[in-house]
């Protein structure tokens, strides 16, 4: 069954390895993104970083000025695990993975076209993305933001933790490889509410680099960096 903790919170793994970069986390606000939409309330991402805490380990002339190759970032290609035992219901892929954008120059445009993606509909801001429902009929675990052509599961496919389903990628609407992860009520994210979720060990570097503490569960700090504990 699914594990949900005292305080309300469905209770997943991270769904991958190494170090990652905590953006827009619950625990900083609700909603997480600032909207209800979409299933979004408590929404979490993770952007991949190296062992100095960088996205990527290359800046040139593009970086302030234009666009970047995804595949110069840390977090593209890498392994998406199961976040717990469950069955795919969606498995959708062939969105294109964008150019990432850090400078403000590239994220202009990018600002400007928001409203042109809502009105393409959910693939458009998803973009690649799986949909787990977890045991017991629900909730759902959204994955988005995955690699064009990567992914390893269809719909109807049973998972267990720990197991690979797609890659980090930069499709939909996203400004640099990322993962976003979600619980909602619904797999149909254009109607889902989100539901609040915890993570289960794992280690974190608070915001600043400071001494890392190991957690059997909780919430990852916004602008903290974490990794699964074995």
């Amino acid at each position: 069954m699914t594990e949900i903790l005292p305080s309300g919170e469905v209770l997943l793994s991270l769904p991958f390895t190494g170090r990652w970069l905590v953006q827009n986390s619950p625990a900083r606000r609700v909603p997480s993104h600032g909207t209800d939409l979409l299933g979004e309330r408590y929404a979490i991402d993770f952007v991949g970083v190296d062992r100095r805490g960088r996205t990527a380990g290359r800046r040139d002339w593009r970086t302030a000025l234009a666009t970047e190759p995804a595949d110069r970032f840390v977090a593209f290609g890498r392994p998406i695990l199961a976040p717990a035992e469950g069955v795919v219901l969606v498995a959708h892929d062939g969105e294109p993975d964008h150019g990432a954008r850090r400078s403000q120059l590239a994220l202009v445009p990018y600002v400007l076209g928001q409203r042109g993606r809502l009105r393409q509909g959910v693939h458009a801001i998803a973009g690649n993305h799986v949909i787990l429902r977890l045991p017991g009929g629900g909730p759902f675990v959204a994955l988005v933001h995955l690699r064009a052509g990567s992914l390893r599961v269809r719909p109807g496919d049973a998972v267990r933790t720990g197991q690979r389903l797609a890659e980090c990628g930069n499709s939909g609407n996203s400004t640099q490889p990322h993962l976003h992860a979600q619980v909602m009520d619904s797999a149909d994210l254009s109607v889902a509410r989100g539901v609040p979720m915890a993570f289960r060990r794992y280690r974190e570097w608070p915001r600043g680099h400071g001494e890392a503490e190991g957690r059997e569960s909780g919430i990852p700090a916004e602008g903290a960096v974490v990794e699964p504990l074995p």
